[in-house]
């Protein structure tokens, strides 16, 4: 799949897509809160034009992007100057040595990748201490008007239900996810930015409902080993 990153700048820019970033990033504030700042070294996979990871850079993390797209990683290089390293990379096959950052972060990105266990697995052997995941929620309303759409850019991907991605993470990472919330949980038509739709679309529910889901699991200090066997993931 090509993305444009102009396309992708454009849909936030938009009025459902302020009421979107809004939220996703009250949910992604939510999901660090407990991570320490200062000296944290954060690797996003799949970073697109650098929203999210802009949101983590100004949150206190030493940030580092990859993405597959070269256009996206032009747009997110433009975004940050020098602030950030950010380059072309693939999330399931790492340039980076074990252990090499503190934390790493898949937002938005396991749905749309050849092999999701595996940028898992290279998510789980590059963190010392935890990784956190954001994916579509299948079981949203969300779903039904984008995910079910394959003429649509978000329908072309894979979406998962909260139970399919707590067990392609508990298998992949070792580790089952310890907190878990999600954002969105009407259908498009309520993602405004006036109230109460505003409160109502930013507050952090239960991972099942919202159109946007996110999973933490932290190592506490004990990092998991590589997978001898993965299963196949649920349907």
């Amino acid at each position: 799949m090509t993305w444009d990153a102009e396309k992708y700048e454009n849909w936030f820019a938009s009025d459902r897509g302020q009421a979107a970033l809004f939220s996703e990033r009250r949910l992604l504030d939510l999901m660090v809160a407990g991570w320490p700042r200062r000296g944290t070294k954060l690797l996003e996979v799949g970073c697109g034009t650098g929203l999210f990871l802009e949101s983590l850079w100004q949150m206190g993390f030493d940030v580092t992007g990859v993405d597959l797209s070269p256009g996206m990683v032009k747009a997110a290089r433009s975004r940050f100057g020098n602030r950030a390293e950010i380059s072309v990379g693939n999330g399931e096959c790492l340039p980076f040595s074990s252990g090499e950052f503190d934390y790493v972060v898949l937002w938005t990105v396991l749905e749309f990748c050849a092999d999701p266990g595996a940028m898992l697995r290279e998510a789980a052997r590059i963190a010392e201490q935890g990784v956190l995941v954001g994916f579509l929620n299948r079981w949203s309303f969300y779903y039904h008007s984008h995910g079910n759409a394959p003429q649509k850019t978000l329908g072309q991907g894979r979406w998962y239900s909260w139970p399919q991605m707590k067990r392609m993470i508990s298998v992949n990472v070792e580790r089952a996810p310890e907190t878990a919330r999600s954002v969105l949980p009407g259908p498009v038509t309520t993602w405004r930015n006036d109230q109460p739709y505003r409160f109502i679309n930013s507050r952090c529910i239960p991972p099942w409902f919202g159109a946007f889901t996110a999973a933490r699991v932290d190592f506490k200090n004990e990092r998991p080993l590589t997978p001898i066997a993965i299963f196949p993931e649920a349907g």
